[in-house]
């Protein structure tokens, strides 16, 4: 017996529309837009034994290592996708093909080194995996822990058993605040490296191993990881909270908030005191960084914000821009833009806009930074 002995068969479609009917009239016709769908992952007491039989005829055992992509598909298609409605969640257990859906795993994993080793192997099987930040012993933990989290696929804060609260910390809470704020002023950054994801099935956040298979890197370390195309993330943790080693891959590395020029292919000591308590982060020569010259609080808000486009290096590059209106499937019709960013070794910017009816998400570009110490 296992909740109250109901288990549905989701590979029947009238099971599948018994709750998608009641979810849709007292959920998402109210402006639900996701779901957290918990306590698929398969753990006995949860779910059911092997001996267990459905409806279906299939197995316990097929069934347990199913149930979260059936949950995920079901939630994806018959209740938002036929209403032409985006929709992002999380989800405790997943399996292969699962990238196709727009769900994040996570699970009751809460060493900070599990957090990010999750991040990086995760996308070995070019899937999404993001960690819960619930508690911290201290201000410096949490404030790592927030770093970490920032730079996930889903920025999550699930500190319901803790209470803990970004500014639980006083000493710490400008710093929360800077790092939350990066995060939404890197959404043109994000929303553009989702958006390879899609196209080219490039994880956004993904293991230096992968990395190799792009630019030749060769690096396996699972304490560091990229975010996006061009960002090399090496978060404080446990006991390397305030310093820590990072092996910088191949190619020349810059630092993210100075421009100054840090190695290639070397060792090299990091402190919080650097970076002054801010998430270590570097930039590959030639990288093209475009973000939002303010933070917002709400993704509603980047619509027409004013852009800051960051040049690392001396060598030119180039980034792209897309925009749709991250509510539809209207861009699978065609209805999207891409704007192709180049900036040559002058540090001039020209941008060319593949059109082809978008919306326009993010405002003009106002500021260009060089940088390059």
């Amino acid at each position: 017996m296992v909740w109250l002995g109901i288990v549905p068969d989701y590979t029947l479609p009238a099971a599948r529309r018994i709750l998608t009917d009641q979810h849709q009239r007292d959920h998402v016709d109210i402006g639900i837009s996701g779901y957290k769908i918990d306590e698929v992952d398969g753990y006995d007491h949860w779910l059911w034994p092997d001996h267990a039989t459905f409806p279906s005829g299939t197995s316990a055992e097929t069934m347990r290592q199913t149930y979260g992509l059936l949950m995920q598909k079901m939630i994806y298609d018959d209740l938002y996708r036929k209403n032409n409605q985006r929709t992002c969640g999380l989800v405790r257990a997943s399996n292969g093909g699962a990238s196709a859906y727009p769900f994040v795993i996570y699970s009751d994993s809460y060493g900070h080194g599990e957090y990010i080793t999750g991040l990086s192997s995760s996308s070995l099987s070019r899937i999404l995996w993001c960690p819960e930040i619930r508690s911290a012993r201290n201000g410096r933990e949490w404030l790592n822990r927030m770093h970490t989290v920032c730079f996930s696929p889903l920025a999550m804060l699930n500190a319901w058993a803790s209470g803990q609260k970004p500014w639980s910390f006083p000493d710490m809470t400008d710093k929360v605040r800077e790092t939350i704020e990066l995060r939404m002023r890197l959404l043109p950054y994000l929303y553009s490296a989702f958006a390879d994801y899609h196209q080219r099935g490039i994880p956004p956040i993904r293991s230096l191993l992968l990395e190799g298979a792009y630019d030749g890197a060769t690096i396996n370390d699972d304490t560091m990881f990229m975010f996006g195309p061009s960002m090399l993330v090496a978060p404080f943790f446990e006991k390397q909270s305030v310093e820590r080693t990072v092996q910088l891959p191949a190619g020349r590395w810059y630092d993210f908030y100075s421009g100054k020029y840090v190695g290639s292919n070397q060792s090299i000591r990091i402190t919080a005191e650097q970076t002054e308590d801010q998430v270590p982060l570097f930039v590959k020569e030639g990288s093209v960084i475009p973000m939002l010259n303010k933070a917002v609080s709400t993704t509603e808000q980047v619509y027409n914000q004013p852009l800051e486009v960051r040049h690392y290096g001396n060598e030119a590059g180039r980034c792209s821009i897309y925009e749709d209106d991250e509510k539809t499937f209207n861009y699978e019709r065609g209805v999207f833009r891409v704007r192709r960013i180049a900036v040559d070794t002058a540090g001039k910017l020209t941008e060319t806009i593949e059109d082809h009816g978008g919306p326009v998400m993010f405002g003009k570009i106002t500021t260009v930074r060089r940088m390059s110490k």
